[in-house]
């Protein structure tokens, strides 16, 4: 499936695509979570909500 097609669904509620978009961008989600070589759980959640935010506001 393109990315497009997945951004669709995610944007009209389907949980499914909304996990595989945060799948994908996990990793990059856990590389700004690291703040002096530690992982922050506050920050990543904060990313994460952030992330999940992006996909509503984001025109297609």
């Amino acid at each position: 499936m393109n990315f497009e097609k997945l951004l669709e669904q995610a944007k009209a509620g389907d949980e499914k695509a909304q996990e595989e978009i945060f799948r994908m961008y996990r990793s990059l989600l856990i590389k700004n979570a690291m703040e002096q070589n530690v992982f922050e759980e506050d920050l990543y959640q904060e990313l994460s909500a952030t992330l999940l935010s992006c996909i509503q506001k984001f025109r297609i």
